[in-house]
């Protein structure tokens, strides 16, 4: 009984040994991994002990030196409402880009507000079909978004869209100066070749420039012009640079041309509104004179209307008086001979008839 009773402790205690010596290696690895994401060591050393700086963001928080960026940008994050989930799907692309010559624009809370004002005092103040009006864009300032779901959150569509305009007006302006640059320092020889690989018909210009060129490399031309073939590096960049101010110049001679040719039409446009206005006043006046002139007609007829009946009131007592005379003169035999007369006449007409 007491061999059994000895053996079953040995078991038990060698049982818990290994639990301990599991337990403490865990422990042991927690601690290692805690050390690793804080940067201590596990000896520690009072000399070489590194500096702890403030977060800007968390006075509650100290961090070294070395790993502050990184944290700067993860409690910017946190402070800002994204989770640790949505932090870990976020990744910094411009480092894929750093190569390469593709345009960036960056946006800060204060650009994006500016924009977003911008847009809404360009909007009118009532709704209208097919544009944007001013209650639809936000007027407080708002976090520039991290990623796309927030961007569909906080940002209403009217926003977004004064965003997309205003960063592909940046990208179209920077493309434009680089272009401008790009013609100031190209290479014409090049130019050429890639002319006479794509198999294009030569210009005047270019085939003068090959004759110039193939007169040039006879023996003769370098005999005869030393003084041009042997030319030091300033002469020719000052040819260069000649050159290209030239150039410069006449497109800025040939903008201020158009921008005089414009002005002459507006003016000539203003003119010739002037002269239409002109012309309608003139003929507005002419229609009022002729209505005055058949007003003062009109009353003049009708004056002299009213003249002719007050006359024909004045004679037509007259008349009646001579026809009474007339009857009163004849004697009854008379008017008894008119009569036959008169039934005469009805007679005839009647058989004519």
């Amino acid at each position: 009984m007491t061999d059994t009773l000895g053996t079953q402790t040995v078991e038990e205690r060698l049982g818990c040994l290994q639990e301990l010596t599991k337990f403490t290696e865990n422990c042991q690895k927690q601690l290692n991994d805690i050390l690793e994401t804080l940067g201590w060591s596990p000896e520690y050393d009072g000399s070489a002990q590194e500096t702890m700086v403030q977060c800007p963001f968390d006075p509650n928080h100290r961090i070294p030196v070395r790993s502050l960026e990184r944290h700067k940008s993860s409690c910017s994050l946190s402070k800002m409402g994204y989770s640790a989930e949505e932090q870990e799907g976020m990744y910094d692309s411009s480092v894929c880009y750093e190569k390469s010559n593709i345009r960036s624009v960056t946006m800060d809370e204060a650009t994006q507000q500016q924009v977003i004002l911008k847009a809404r005092a360009a909007a009118p103040l009532m709704r209208m079909e097919g544009v944007f009006w001013q209650g639809e864009y936000t007027s407080q300032p708002l976090d520039v978004p991290q990623n796309h779901k927030r961007a569909l959150c906080d940002l209403t569509v009217a926003d977004r869209l004064a965003l997309y305009d205003h960063v592909t007006g940046e990208l179209n302006q920077q493309q434009q100066e680089a272009a401008a640059n790009e013609d100031l320092y190209v290479d014409l020889v090049a130019k050429l070749k890639r002319d006479e690989q794509q198999g294009e018909p030569k210009s005047h210009l270019e085939l003068m420039a090959e004759k110039r060129d193939y007169k040039r490399r006879r023996q003769s031309y370098r005999a005869k012009n030393v003084h041009i073939t042997k030319k030091s590096y300033t002469e020719v960049i000052r040819e260069v640079i000649k050159v290209h101010s030239g150039e410069l110049a006449r497109e800025w001679k040939e903008e201020s041309c158009e921008e005089e040719k414009e002005k002459a039409e507006k003016k000539e446009k203003e003119q010739v509104k002037e002269k239409e206005e002109e012309e309608r006043g003139s003929i507005s006046s002419s229609k009022r004179r002729r209505s005055d002139d058949e007003c003062s007609e009109s009353r003049e007829s009708q004056a002299s209307h009213d003249r002719s009946r007050q006359r024909s009131r004045k004679h037509s007592p007259e008349r009646e008086d001579r026809k009474r005379k007339k009857r009163d003169s004849g004697s009854p035999d008379e008017r008894h001979h008119e009569r036959k007369k008169k039934k005469k006449k009805k007679k005839k007409d009647e058989k004519e008839k």
